[in-house]
């Protein structure tokens, strides 16, 4: 691999990232426990940790609740069925749509490029949409709005590649344009729908979507988003070396035997899916697929094998203290993650573009 392409960042070595990775696994599980304790009820922490204990160990072991922790009562009920289910989904969602950010730069070969700022994610909130209000996809099942999501985040994915390949090779700017030009005709189409279907729930999905918003989040959901998630990032994982591949591009890659277009493709269904999923259960959180690769590039260097697993873990811790400053930031009331995650991350991205050198190794 061209030492010119895979580039190390400030931190090198194996026994660097070993111990950063280590590190994150530890922090992973140490957030989830700290962030519970946080929200508009004060709930004494002991009674917080006493619900979790419980809970797990009736669902493993078939202990029956002490009567002051068991579901019915206002502690269990805020805990194990608001708090700790938002957290998960939390958890997931930042891991999905940092991993499908890092593939979507990987196949661009951009690194401005992530869910939001080229459109997916608007194609994901379309296809929920149309699903919910309108019916469309009921024959895909019971998860037909999630499918539905992902069908609109696939198709714009694809969108995005062929109008930013019209007139010659895609670039930053071209894909950039074509991102926002679909985004803007998703968002078109997604008010129209609300428009037309006159339905008193319309304004509230819509808003939850378009802002972001854990609220809904329910651990019938979280099972299904979190397989996807879970299986998503291990095949990534195995595919580090075709996606450093992708950096050194498609004329190099064939003469070491390796023909990308299949895998584009590929890796464009899998990160849809994800994305289709993360949207349909919070709505539009945007530059998480942005911020966090751009951070672990930084730090870590552009070798895939590395940067996966640090984004997935870095951008689940990231989503759950996010989280936890929308349910606190605001006395009595929650802001959507949506607004917070573009207060940070949009400085980012326009930082990325002042800057004239923002490639993968510090070149356009």
């Amino acid at each position: 691999m061209s030492s010119g392409t895979i580039k190390g960042g400030l931190f090198k070595g194996k026994p660097t990232y070993i111990v950063t990775v280590f590190g994150l696994l530890i922090a992973l599980p140490l957030s989830l426990m700290a962030a519970v304790t946080f929200g508009t009820m004060d709930l004494p922490i002991g009674d917080v940790y006493q619900v979790i204990k419980y809970e797990l160990t009736h669902i493993f072991m078939g202990q029956p609740f002490p009567e002051m922790w068991a579901p019915g009562t206002a502690i269990h009920d805020v805990v194990w069925l608001i708090r700790f289910p938002r957290l998960v989904l939390a958890g997931a969602v930042g891991t999905g749509l940092s991993i499908s950010g890092v593939i979507m730069q990987a196949i661009v070969k951009n690194p401005l490029a992530d869910p939001y700022i080229l459109g997916v994610s608007s194609g994901a909130s379309l296809g929920a949409t149309l699903a919910v209000l309108l019916g469309v996809g009921i024959s895909f099942g019971s998860n037909y709005v999630g499918m539905m999501a992902f069908l609109g985040a696939f198709l714009v994915s694809m969108g995005v590649i062929a109008l930013a390949n019209i007139g010659g090779r895609a670039n930053s700017v071209k894909l950039l344009l074509a991102g926002s030009a679909l985004s803007a005709i998703c968002g078109a189409f997604s008010n129209f729908v609300v428009y037309i279907a006159d339905a008193d729930h319309a304004t509230t999905q819509v808003v939850r979507w378009t802002m972001g918003s854990l609220a809904s989040a329910n651990w019938s959901n979280n099972l299904t988003i979190m397989a996807v998630v879970i299986v998503g990032t291990l095949f990534f994982m195995t595919q580090h070396r075709t996606l450093n591949l992708m950096l050194l591009g498609d004329e190099s890659a064939i003469t070491l035997g390796t023909d990308l277009h299949c895998w584009r493709i590929l890796y464009l269904v899998v990160s849809s899916l994800m994305v289709g999923f993360a949207v349909y259960n919070a709505g539009v959180i945007g530059f998480v697929g942005l911020v966090i690769p751009h951070g672990v590039r930084l730090l870590f260097g552009t070798d895939h094998k590395k940067m996966l697993p640090i984004s997935a873990l870095a951008g689940a811790i990231f989503l759950i203290w996010a989280d936890v400053l929308c349910r606190t930031i605001l006395p009595g009331n929650e802001m959507p993650i949506g607004i917070l995650t573009s207060m940070l991350g949009a400085p980012v991205f326009i930082y990325l573009m002042a800057r004239k050198r923002y490639g993968f190794g510090g070149g356009d």
